[in-house]
């Protein structure tokens, strides 16, 4: 089954062919960085307004990168929830435009299953049932993966997003739009103990993530010396608060899959591309004798080759919808539409 798949739930627009839910065909993205970083964020209008103009090229040129006609198409996936509500839009109303016209069933994929499902295509092997870190900048959750269409959530961030996070603290420290990825690469010839930086838990919620507390501490470290006229070292305090977000994400995750007896690991979402997320979960799994999964780099992102693999599994699932399909800006992952 080859599925044409759309994505453009925030600032990218993106689109793929995928085989039988593990085969990428094709896959291409319109990345709109480089014009939300004059803005040091994501600006929603024109996002929206991007994908307007950049859908129907990228959609032309997945297929024809794939060799294929939309007549050769078997079914049409889309992230429809959650992200932001306009760019959704666009994706969603030209997905049901293509279904329409082709005669094509139209699959809605959540985003963030999707981002579960670019382990599928990295690690072909990978089969549920396993437990799921998602860390990206919207979302901290960790995910009981029960099938590829059952999932239930046993923790998530009670306030800001890990990447919410990394971005708005590399914010603070001077760094560019966006502020995880400069982060990561800053923080690499620093020293991770040269600052010590809190560890929030939450009461009665021993999987649950907090991080509002740790990126407002390193913003009032900052704002501290800025008005005693020092200067902090980048590069170390880039290399503390990563330890720190990683040390709370893999401690909870660790404890998650402890407890509930889970030998089979894997990560999702932006943030999984974090250089020391990963390999600090590698080595915890291979000291614990347990299987670890995460995606290629280059699937980490926002990518329609993602979305074109759960749709796979939500079509053959029967999730299949109708012309009155609807974008929504919220969803858990774990609910059905």
């Amino acid at each position: 089954m080859r599925i044409l798949a759309l994505e453009s739930s925030c600032d990218e627009t993106a689109a793929a062919v995928v085989e039988d839910g593990r085969k990428v065909l094709s896959s291409v993205i319109a990345s709109q960085v480089e014009e939300h970083r004059l803005y040091g964020g994501v600006v929603p209008e024109i996002a929206s307004r991007r994908h307007c103009e950049a859908i129907v090229g990228v959609t032309q040129k997945a297929l024809d990168d794939a060799g294929l006609t939309l007549g050769e198409i078997d079914a049409i996936a889309v992230t429809y929830a959650p992200g932001l509500i306009g760019a959704l839009l666009v994706g969603v109303n030209f997905a049901k435009g293509l279904a329409l016209s082709s005669g094509k069933p139209l699959v809605p994929v959540h985003h963030l299953r999707s981002h579960i499902a670019a382990n599928y295509i990295t690690s072909p092997e990978l089969e549920p049932p396993f437990l799921c870190l998602i860390v990206s900048g919207g979302h901290s959750h960790i995910v009981q993966v029960k099938d590829y269409t059952d999932l239930h959530v046993l923790a998530r961030t009670r306030d800001d997003a890990a990447g919410e996070a990394f971005d708005k603290a590399a914010r603070a420290m001077g760094m560019p739009y966006p502020g995880g990825v400069e982060m990561d690469k800053r923080a690499q010839g620093g020293d991770p103990d040269a600052f010590k930086l809190p560890h929030p838990t939450v009461d009665g919620a021993p999987y649950d993530f907090s991080f509002s507390g740790l990126k407002t501490a390193v913003i009032n470290l900052i704002h501290n010396a800025e008005q005693k006229g020092q200067t902090l070292p980048v590069e170390d305090l880039a290399a503390s608060f990563r330890k720190a977000v990683v040390d709370c994400l893999v401690k909870n995750f660790v404890k998650a899959a402890r407890d509930t007896g889970s030998r089979k690991l894997a990560i999702a979402g932006g943030v999984s591309a974090n250089t020391l997320l990963r390999s600090r979960l590698e080595q915890e799994c291979r000291n614990r004798g347990w299987k670890f999964y995460m995606p290629e780099r280059n699937l980490c992102g926002d990518n329609a080759a993602m979305v074109g693999s759960q749709g796979f599994y939500e079509y053959i699932s029967g999730n299949v919808a109708g012309l009155d399909l609807n974008a929504c800006a919220a969803m858990a992952v774990d609910q059905n539409r």
